[in-house]
């Protein structure tokens, strides 16, 4: 499952893409100078989207740690959907790609083989996800993962939740089903290299 993503643009951009899909984002807690990042891993900060209270039609972007401590201290980076409602605390978490590894195909390559995914023909995507506040860390979020769609199951036998950029408001309104929004994509919507 995800444990490494990607983020290559800025908050103007990110903010321009929401625009397209009627959602005004706000930055509550100032613009972040998001620097390009090839590699977001687990208990680094990325940002997010969520609601503002009472705002159907407006979201506030912040920067928050990826994963909260478990009750066995180690970290909650995904979440399992299956059988379950998520009817607060969702977030988008903004994307341009993420990866996922394998064995080797080279016998004499000690590490894994590293496979990037990105969505064909969209700048970002966002991923389904929940944010808690912890005792020990604050604000954090995880994301959401599910059975692996086509483009994926080559790969790995979960995937994390790639919403349609049509779902991203329905995501954030806590009166739609979680459930019907968590879905594999099409066969052929995402891109996938190896780059390691």
């Amino acid at each position: 499952m995800c444990n490494d993503y990607r983020l290559m643009v800025d908050a103007a951009s990110i903010a321009k893409d929401f625009a397209d899909v009627k959602i005004k984002i706000r930055f509550g807690e100032g613009i972040p100078n998001l620097e390009a990042r090839e590699d977001i891993k687990i208990t680094d900060v990325g940002p997010i989207i969520r609601t503002i209270d009472g705002a159907g039609d407006e979201a506030e972007l912040v920067q928050r740690r990826w994963s909260w401590p478990g009750p066995n201290k180690r970290p909650v980076y995904n979440f399992r959907s299956e059988g379950r409602e998520f009817a607060s605390n969702r977030c988008l978490i903004v994307a341009d790609g993420f990866y996922e590894f394998t064995e080797p195909q080279d016998p004499k390559k000690k590490r894994k083989d590293k496979w990037l995914f990105t969505k064909k023909d969209e700048p970002i995507f966002c991923i389904a996800g929940i944010w808690r506040e912890t005792p020990e860390i604050g604000e954090a979020f995880t994301m959401l993962t599910m059975a692996p769609g086509p483009d994926i199951a080559p790969y790995h036998d979960r995937q994390i939740v790639i919403l349609e950029r049509n779902a991203w408001a329905n995501w954030l309104d806590p009166t739609v089903s979680a459930k019907s929004l968590i879905r594999p994509l099409a066969k052929g919507t995402l891109a996938v290299k190896q780059v390691g």
